[in-house]
């Protein structure tokens, strides 16, 4: 289990790299049409950030309600 506070700060970090990918994908979208060939790869960065973000924090909310 990790410490509450370790975790915290890592969402932290993790909801900085996914507010990222967002808006990385925002930046996209405003370029199309060039660069479609790069949507499936900008798309999964932000899915895999996003993804990852909710797991902790539903890690950290089992550990706080525990």
């Amino acid at each position: 289990m990790i410490d509450p506070e370790a975790l915290k700060g890592e969402i932290r970090k993790l909801s900085a790299k996914a507010m990222q990918a967002k808006m990385d994908l925002h930046d996209l979208s405003e370029e199309l049409p060039q660069n479609w060939r790069s949507i499936p790869e900008v798309a999964k960065r932000a899915h895999d950030a996003f993804a990852l973000l909710e797991e902790s924090r539903a890690s950290l909310k089992a550990q706080e309600t525990s």
